[in-house]
Parts: structure tokens; C-alpha cells; sequence
């Protein structure tokens, strides 16, 4: 049954990918907003359909801390879930995003007219003036940026590897920076076709005031969202376990 949702859930999903992307032809005439708005749409109907097909439901902690107008959302990566769930929580966001995405067709189309920063990762530190440009404009027209300070998806439990891009975007001194922490790769794996049944939980936590050293920022950063995804990821396990645990005696127990 497990593998029969999931594959119903990847086919639905890329069905409907495909019909928001021919759809997102008639948005590229209208102000930012309008592909912002289709791609949050888009958003909800993914989380609908995780929850219908797949039993994956998801449960926001401390949404109160979000701040308004412009902030750096620094996420922990471990799914390709978090990069359209993050979109129904905020107004006019804008992703930190390796520039060959931009590349491809209709998907590239939509991520220019949202004004989607680029970053071209295999040139290293020679990327930061022009990224700290677009950022900047972003921040000052009240955007939140949302960049997963990893750079890429890191399976639960792996060893952290955070990157030095989110400093130089907070140290612009324009916005504050929320930390956010999740589970999600226990349910959408990286790189795994399967989609476990579950909650996927995700943590807003205490925004972080500009103003504190780059080094200071860096490690405060690190610490407070690896400590709370690790508690989140515990929580998971403990609920995939007993979930286990529940399927096993059910089919141990003798038929009528």
C-alpha cells in the first residue's frame, strides 16, 4: 500500500506541476505578484495532496515568531518539501537558488519573474557582491528571503555542513534572520521515491536581531536550528516507530 500512494502521489504530482507551469505562461505578463500567487497555490495543492494520497500531514510550531515585512528565513534542507511548503507562509518571498535552475524551461521562466536570486555556486566567494546587490533590493522592498544555509539537502541526522552565504546577507544589517527547523526528510526522503505517512513538523524560532558579529551570528545560527531539528527529528522517529510497531501487531493478529 505504501509503494501504490506514492506512486499515485509522484504521478499526481508531476501531473499537476506540468498543468500550473503552462498556466504560469499568462502570469509572466502581470506584476511579481501574480506568479507569486499561482506558485503558493500551487504550494497548498502539493500539501493537499500529501495529506489525501500519502497520510502526510504537517503541523507549524511557533508561526507567531515570524516576523513582518522583510527577514532572512534560514531553513534546514532535507527534502524538496520545504522549498514550496515554506511559500504559504509568506507574502512575497524569494529563494537563494543555484542559477542553472533558471535554465530550465517554463520552471526557469517562473523562477525570473518571481526575482528568484541566482547564484552560480561553482564560482565561490566571487558570487557574494552580486547576490548581496539583489538581496538588498529585495530586503528593502519589504521580501523575505529564504536560503537554506547548507546549500543542498542533508539526509536527518547527517553532519552538519552550513555555509558562509547567510552571513554575508544578514550582515547587510537590513532585516532579521528567523531560523527554521523540520523533519521532513523522515517522510520525503532525498533522492527516494517513497512518501512516509506521518507529521512533518516545522519550527519558526526566535528571530535573530541584526547587529550581533558575523562569527557570533554563524555559530548562534547553527546551534539553535540543529539543536531544535534534532528534537524534531526524535519526535519523528518515535511516531514512525510506533506507527511500525501498530502495522505489525495488526498483522500478526489472526483473521476471523
Amino acid at each position: 500500500m505504501l509503494l501504490v500512494r506514492s506512486i499515485v502521489f509522484n504521478v499526481l504530482f508531476y501531473l499537476i506541476l506540468f498543468a500550473y507551469l503552462i498556466v504560469s505562461v499568462a502570469t509572466l505578463v502581470l506584476p511579481r505578484w501574480g506568479i507569486i500567487s499561482l506558485a503558493r497555490s500551487w504550494a497548498y495543492v502539493n500539501l493537499w495532496l500529501l495529506r489525501v494520497v500519502c497520510g502526510i500531514t504537517v503541523e507549524w510550531r511557533g508561526r507567531e515568531k515570524i516576523p513582518p515585512g522583510a527577514v532572512i528565513v534560514a531553513g534546514k534542507h532535507q527534502s524538496m518539501w520545504e522549498t514550496f511548503a515554506l511559500l504559504t507562509h509568506f507574502p512575497d518571498p524569494t529563494f537563494i537558488l543555484k542559477r542553472e535552475l533558471m535554465w530550465i524551461p517554463f520552471w526557469g521562466w517562473c523562477l525570473w519573474r518571481g526575482e528568484m536570486i541566482p547564484i552560480d555556486r561553482a564560482a565561490g566567494k566571487s558570487v557574494i557582491p552580486a547576490m548581496l546587490v539583489h538581496a538588498r533590493r529585495a530586503l528593502e522592498e519589504g521580501r523575505q528571503i529564504i536560503i537554506f544555509p547548507e546549500g543542498t539537502r542533508r539526509a536527518p541526522g547527517a553532519e552538519p555542513q552550513y555555509k558562509y552565504g547567510v552571513v554575508h546577507l544578514y550582515g547587510l544589517g537590513e532585516a532579521p534572520c528567523l531560523p527554521v527547523a523540520l523533519n521532513s526528510g523522515l517522510y520525503w526522503a532525498r533522492r527516494q521515491f517513497v512518501r512516509r505517512p506521518g507529521v512533518i513538523r516545522v519550527e519558526f524560532l526566535d528571530p535573530i536581531a541584526p547587529g550581533l558579529d558575523n562569527d557570533t551570528f554563524f555559530r548562534h545560527l547553527q546551534d539553535v536550528i540543529e539543536q531544535a531539528t534534532a528534537k524534531l527529528v526524535a519526535e519523528g522517529e518515535r511516531d514512525l516507530s510506533a506507527r511500525a510497531l501498530h502495522s505489525s501487531e495488526k498483522r500478526a493478529q489472526p483473521g476471523p
